[in-house]
């Protein structure tokens, strides 16, 4: 059983001494591309994907219409950069119609602007039962193709473990995504980003978070879980050689 946590909005929080069974699954895509609408009329991008995204990855994977179960994150990129793109929008009165998908390049017409891509982007999902073995099922036999961010950006399943979560009071935070208030690092980012999103993508609920660029060391946590270590030791990394994920790294169950 879990609760919901006084450390930030869009978590769930451990019962005292309770262990989880989860499954945790790893992500590679070569190149993805967030897009932060907080922004409008300008393409700004965010260094990982929001926990929206993550949800509609999900989604995909069970063909469901959205999947609302709780779900631990890390994420990080090897490199990043920014391409130029041409955009063709369409106005709504019918002015300046496509051809062939294409627009004239007025006023409000064809445009070019800078868009901002993430490079070898590494991602962790840490999905708790209930729910977790289905969606880990769903990932091994998808029923759609898997990405995120734009329809191109292909992303690739690494690994899929079970393991356990247990709650606790202090562990690394690396490049785990944390609910506002969920550790005191001051090399943490703040980051809104979109907690979840309607089925008719009429309505986003927004969330503040924490994350941080360099891994993050070890803090006092709040709300928080870390994966039990296997016996005798073995650690499990994901790909990657620097910003890789440890067993032990904290985890925050977030809720959409």
């Amino acid at each position: 059983m879990v609760r919901r946590s006084g450390a930030g909005a869009g978590a769930v929080s451990p019962a005292p001494g309770e262990r989880l069974t989860a499954w945790r699954a790893e992500f590679h895509a070569p190149v993805a591309s967030f897009r932060d609408p907080l922004f409008p009329g300008l393409s700004h991008g965010l260094p990982l994907p929001p926990p929206s995204t993550v949800r509609g990855l999900l989604a995909a994977a069970t063909g469901a219409p959205g999947e609302d179960t709780p779900f631990g994150m890390a994420a990080w990129a090897e490199g990043a950069g920014v391409d130029a793109e041409t955009y063709h929008p369409i106005a709504l009165g019918g002015a300046n119609p496509a051809v062939s998908g294409r627009v004239r390049a007025v006023k409000g017409g064809m445009t070019i602007r800078d868009r901002p891509f993430l490079v070898g982007l590494h991602l962790t999902v840490w999905l708790p039962e209930p729910g977790g073995e289905r969606i880990a099922d769903a990932l091994r036999r998808p029923r759609w193709a898997l990405r995120l961010g734009r329809s191109q950006d292909i992303v690739h399943i690494s690994d899929i473990e079970r393991v356990e979560l247990e709650p606790a009071a202090e562990a690394p935070v690396g490049h785990t995504l944390a609910p506002a208030g969920g550790h005191d690092l001051e090399s943490a980012q703040e980051h809104r980003m979109a907690a979840g999103v309607s089925a008719d993508r009429l309505s986003t609920r927004w969330a503040d978070y924490l994350w941080c660029d360099v891994p993050g060391g070890t803090a006092r946590l709040r709300g928080a879980y870390r994966e039990v270590p296997e016996p005798r030791g073995r650690k499990h990394w994901s790909v990657g050689e620097t910003g890789r994920t440890e067993v032990g790294q904290a985890v925050w169950l977030l809720t959409p």
